[in-house]
């Protein structure tokens, strides 16, 4: 099995490498590859530790028939397949509290659609989350630990479950323009599946970088990614947040005793910079603590680098 997740891991990686562009006053007939997008996150770009969403990666790639700066009106004309790896650890990886969240390694695959309605951006898609020892990510934590010469995890004995969990996410966001520099989009959000959860909040985005990109947005941290570039040049400030109400998640199972927080907040930051040929993203989230036993909230930082040859 782990096989199998590491041959699909690399065949995707492979087919989201960039392709030479094309003639933009051309439609194309056929669909291609319009881009791509990767965020790396993990706390130890944040606050410096080892604990709970501690590290994360995830990879898009877009394709459709063209990219004018607005997304199609039509349902399928504008797809997005994400591939995400995920960690999730107790505080401590070696003598964790009682009560601590237990270690969680999680690969998912999607297909995600990109529309509009009138004003409305939307995005609909579903994903297959896989957890357990059997997507070798625990075991890549220890032997980069053992490299690394710091605190071998000994929690793998007591993480969630070998499983295939199924689901579902929905987002509709309206942006309002505030100047040709300035965008504000208030959004609403809601997952079923690995989690479930309706989530509400905002992102505002402040320069010339971005302003008509296509972002993803990462599910571990929020942050939105540049996924498909109009190609305009510069520096962007991005900052935004939410709260979402999550009625159930298979890392924190009820059989284990776990309760949720009555709600869990974000809130994030980040700059874009974008020259000729390379480009750069950091950005920090604050995250709320998400059951009751969590005794603080965390800071997770997350990087991209764009290079175009």
């Amino acid at each position: 099995m782990r096989t199998t997740l590491a041959g699909i891991f690399c065949a995707f990686f492979l087919s989201a490498l960039p392709v030479n562009a094309q003639d933009s006053t051309v439609v194309p007939l056929e669909r291609e590859t319009l881009g791509y997008g990767r965020l790396f996150t993990n706390d130890f770009l944040g606050d410096g530790e080892d604990r709970w969403r501690t590290g994360s990666y995830a990879m898009s790639r877009i394709r459709g028939y063209q990219w004018d700066g607005e997304r199609p009106e039509a349902f399928s004309d504008l797809l997005e397949f994400r591939l995400r790896a995920e960690i999730l650890a107790p505080d401590n990886l070696v003598t964790p509290a009682a009560g601590d969240r237990r270690y969680a390694g999680a690969l998912s695959l999607g297909m995600h659609t990109h529309f509009q309605r009138g004003q409305t951006e939307m995005s609909l898609g579903a994903d297959l989350v896989v957890t357990g020892p059997q997507t070798g990510l625990g075991a890549f934590q220890r032997e980069a630990h053992k490299l690394l010469d710091v605190d071998v995890p000994t929690v793998l004995g007591n993480q969630i479950a070998d499983g295939f969990h199924p689901g579902v996410t929905y987002e509709a966001g309206r942006p309002f323009r505030l100047s040709e520099t300035a965008m504000v989009r208030p959004f609403v959000e809601m997952q079923v599946g690995a989690e479930d959860l309706v989530r509400i909040g905002a992102d505002m985005i402040i320069g010339r970088f971005g302003q008509r990109d296509l972002f993803v947005r990462d599910v571990s941290s929020g942050q939105l990614y540049s996924a498909v570039r109009q190609g305009d040049q510069g520096t962007s400030f991005v900052v935004g947040g939410d709260i979402a109400k999550v009625d159930s998640s298979i890392y924190l199972p009820d059989a284990n005793g776990y309760v949720l927080t009555d709600s869990r907040d974000r809130l994030r930051a980040g700059v874009h910079w974008q020259g000729e040929r390379t480009g750069v993203f950091y950005g920090l989230t604050w995250l709320g603590r998400e059951f009751e036993a969590q005794n603080d909230s965390q800071i997770v930082g997350s990087i991209n680098l764009r290079l175009n040859f």
